[in-house]
């Protein structure tokens, strides 16, 4: 989810960082159908399957369990072949980790670039207290306005919303890696789009919005891809989105210590298992969500290539969560100054085990999984342990992403 690219950071207005950031933020409160590799279903062009066209693992017939497609794709119907599915569930696997080892390194520089007051959106113990609360209460709402209000239109809303949010985070996400490409003799010129309200001294700043022509070249080719998303909702397209909303929300959400970080993951923790295993909330939502806050794979994809409609599907949440606490142990790395990434690697290679778990489980058991479950002991469990071993758990716990700011600090913003 990092960014290992030391390149020139996408030059544009704080107006449009914190429209990111917002995007980001929302990602969480949305609920990212937080259940995992939910069990797959079938669309033309990665939309939501009606729900009388999924049903439940248990109605099926006890002769379709035995037919390893069926049992995949839940529908009864001839699904994928065994590499297929295998292809399926190991790319999904394979875009989870992009967006949380680039995400976890573009955080990095991102700390470091900014000052105390431009720190990235810092969650603190207090909101990761809050917010399996607040992400029930969205997931609950959701399903009730799935339930009483028509899907065509509810998505159409969502489908404009997440349009202009996804182009913005798609380019930020790829303007590092575009501005390489850029020989140095372009003709890079910068503009300025501000507006105001009132004048002379009650004049306040509403939008101040700096770029640059690589700037607009990123967002040309952005908004390609979201006018694709929009008209097609292919689930290549789909995919684009949900990694860049995926690998910003690791970069530019922060947790400013891990006791945090257990907090939030161990909250979760609960509410992705009641949510999946206590209701079919989570997973009507999840099919029914027509949004790229979830990426997606398709099982058919050797039989029909990209006309492939039979999809298996990981959420966002399942990615974005962990990220952020493993982004923080890679600071956290850093800050040792030992020129290793010891936490970092082992909390890495604990999501790895944690999703294979998951996806293995769900394989097996032909039952959607809340992928927190075995996500959340492993991405805490191992790191700790390690420090245990190493004589720095303390070391851990005291570590803070935001120092508590001095009487000089708040004497010298009340000057400002």
């Amino acid at each position: 989810m990092t960014a290992l690219f030391n390149l020139r950071p996408w030059i544009q207005p704080r107006q449009v960082v914190k429209e990111v950031k917002t995007a980001a933020s929302r990602l969480h409160h949305t609920s990212l159908p937080a259940s995992l590799v939910t069990c797959p279903y079938r669309s033309d062009s990665c939309e939501s399957a009606p729900s009388s066209d999924i049903p439940d693992m248990a109605e099926l017939e006890p002769a379709a369990l035995h037919n390893e497609s069926d049992a995949v794709n839940g529908t009864g119907r001839l699904g994928s072949s065994p590499e297929g599915t295998a292809l399926a569930y190991g790319s999904l696997l394979g875009m989870a980790l992009l967006p949380i080892f680039f995400g976890a390194m573009r955080s990095v520089t991102c700390a470091r670039g900014k000052n105390s007051s431009d720190m990235p959106e810092t969650i603190t113990s207090r909101d990761a207290a809050r917010f399996p609360i607040i992400a029930s209460c969205t997931l609950f709402g959701l399903y009730l306005f799935f339930k009483i209000f028509s899907q065509e239109y509810i998505n159409l809303l969502l489908s404009m919303y997440f349009f202009i949010l996804g182009v913005l985070a798609l380019a930020h996400t790829i303007s590092p890696a575009m501005n390489r490409l850029f020989p140095e003799n372009f003709p890079n010129k910068q503009y300025q789009l501000l507006f105001t309200q009132g004048s002379g001294d009650t004049k306040e700043e509403i939008v101040n919005y700096e770029f640059d022509t690589r700037d607009l070249v990123c967002l040309i080719l952005s908004g390609v891809v979201g006018v694709w998303y929009l008209l097609k909702k292919h689930w290549i397209a789909n995919n684009l989105f949900g990694l860049a909303f995926a690998l910003n929300g690791v970069e530019l959400l922060h947790l400013n210590n891990v006791s945090t970080g257990c907090i939030l993951l161990g909250g979760l923790f609960i509410y992705d298992i009641f949510w999946v295993f206590g209701t079919n909330v989570m997973v009507t939502v999840a099919k029914s969500f027509e949004a790229p806050i979830k990426l997606v794979f398709p099982q058919d994809l050797l039989e029909k290539g990209l006309a492939a409609n039979n999809f298996a599907m990981l959420g966002l949440g399942d990615i974005v969560i962990p990220g952020i606490f493993i982004a923080l142990l890679l600071r956290f790395d850093i800050s040792l100054k030992k020129n290793s990434h010891t936490y970092f690697y082992t909390s890495f290679l604990a999501y790895i085990f944690g999703l294979a778990l998951t996806i293995f489980v769900m394989h097996t058991f032909k039952h959607a999984q809340p992928a927190l479950l075995y996500l959340v002991p492993a991405c805490i469990g191992f790191p700790l342990l390690v420090a245990l071993v190493k004589g720095e758990i303390t070391e851990m716990f005291r570590y803070e992403e935001q120092p508590k700011k001095t009487d000089k600090d708040e004497q010298e913003k009340k000057e400002d």
